[in-house]
């Protein structure tokens, strides 16, 4: 099988899979360029409300495919952080289910996810060291907020592996699940999450990611939305809400 990025779109969940299978689900430049203009096209998608990333079979990926950088040692970087980036702003919740291996630019794409569920037998590796490349700032300081300086530097020094329940402690995973139940689990998370506001989502993504200057842009949201009366009604009728308000559709 040619090395690809697939995906397909079930009850409002997008399911985006890495697929290279011949070198456990490595990222060659072309899938990287794949990446954002694919995430693009699903974020203003009005029937996706949901995301989750994972790779084909047992690993969820093994970084960027090595024999890409010999030709071209400083593109692939760039390229990585380029789709880290699209992955991290795209609007709607993201889901990274892995198992395997999630290491290199495998581990970059899964901290740039909003949740990571685990299977057990995991492994989790920020490897540059290991290739003498510099990991970017925004890479680096992603990495550091989600699990600390004292991690981020273990992880990015070492560039050792750890695995599942390591990757708890450290709060790199949200889940560690048994064997078997991994795909139960996401699929139950993500049913939660798209019966949620998309709007009060999409406004707590761009506060936690740090935006500090849309207060007044998310307020005006709300009021023209619907959602909050909705939100009100259907608890006070003890029934379940149907929010209207769709990123896809806000401009």
């Amino acid at each position: 099988m040619e090395p690809q990025l697939s995906h397909q779109v079930t009850d409002s969940v997008a399911t985006v899979v890495i697929r290279h299978p011949a070198k456990r689900n490595a990222m060659t430049e072309e899938m990287w360029r794949a990446l954002p203009p694919l995430l693009d096209a699903l974020a203003h998608d009005p029937g996706v409300r949901a995301l989750v990333l994972t790779g084909e079979g047992g690993t969820f990926c093994a970084g960027a495919d090595i024999s890409t950088l010999r030709g071209s040692p400083d593109r692939t970087p760039g390229l990585a952080v380029a789709a880290e980036e699209a992955l991290a702003a795209f609007p709607k919740p993201t889901v990274a289910a892995v198992r395997g291996h999630c290491v290199g630019g495998g581990a970059q794409l899964a901290v740039a996810c909003d949740l990571r569920l685990a299977e057990e037998g995991a492994l989790f590796g920020v490897t540059p060291a290991k290739l003498g490349i510099v990991y970017q700032a925004s890479s680096t300081r992603r990495l550091v907020s989600l699990v600390g300086p004292a991690t981020a530097k273990y992880l990015l020094f070492t560039a050792e592996l750890i695995d599942a329940g390591r990757a708890l402690r450290t709060g790199l995973v949200d889940e560690v699940l048994p064997g078997g139940e991994l795909d139960g689990r996401v699929a139950e998370l993500t049913r939660v999450l798209v019966s949620r506001s998309q709007l009060t989502q999409a406004a707590a993504k761009e506060f936690a990611n740090g935006r500090t200057d849309r207060d007044a842009h998310w307020a005006g949201q709300a009021r023209g939305s619907g959602d909050t009366a909705e939100g009100v009604a259907a608890f006070l009728e003890r029934r379940q809400p149907h929010f209207t308000w769709s990123v896809s559709t806000s401009g």
